[in-house]
């Protein structure tokens, strides 16, 4: 099975890498993994007057700070992953993603907010859902 991982760095995202790890039995190395981030774009404006090379070391960089501490946890407990750094929208990047690589599960942590939180400040979770047609595993 070919699991897609999202990560945000946030306790949400630890929660879920750490359920991940206890729970090998189903979700163990038989798997294929791949973790995603996906950094935010710098505004229009603002990445017109940068140089492409700083632009792109920048995501890069922002990814790599996401990914440190869940490689490092990850190799802990014996589980392998690829890593996957993208730019743009969130939830559409998720969407996007799992769509087009083919994926049979997106993993992701959620807030948990109530439905009148979400509705009142919307959620990644809650457009993923929306717009992923494959299969998604929420975990709180």
């Amino acid at each position: 099975m070919k699991i897609l991982v999202c990560v945000d760095g946030s306790e949400f995202t630890r929660r879920m890498v750490a359920y991940w790890a206890a729970h090998e039995e189903w979700l163990g190395n038989q798997h294929q993994f791949t973790v995603l981030t996906v950094v935010q774009a710098i505004p229009p404006r603002a990445a017109a007057v940068l140089d492409r090379e700083v632009l792109n070391s920048y995501y890069a960089d922002e990814g790599e700070k996401t990914f440190k501490p869940i490689r490092t946890f990850l190799d802990k407990q014996g589980l392998s992953a690829t890593y996957l750094s993208k730019t743009g929208p969130v939830a559409e990047v998720i969407a996007r993603t799992a769509r087009e690589e083919d994926f049979d599960l997106v993993m992701m942590g959620s807030h948990g907010h109530s439905e009148l939180g979400t509705l009142v400040m919307g959620s990644v979770a809650t457009r993923v859902l929306a717009s992923c047609k494959t299969p998604v595993l929420l975990i709180r």
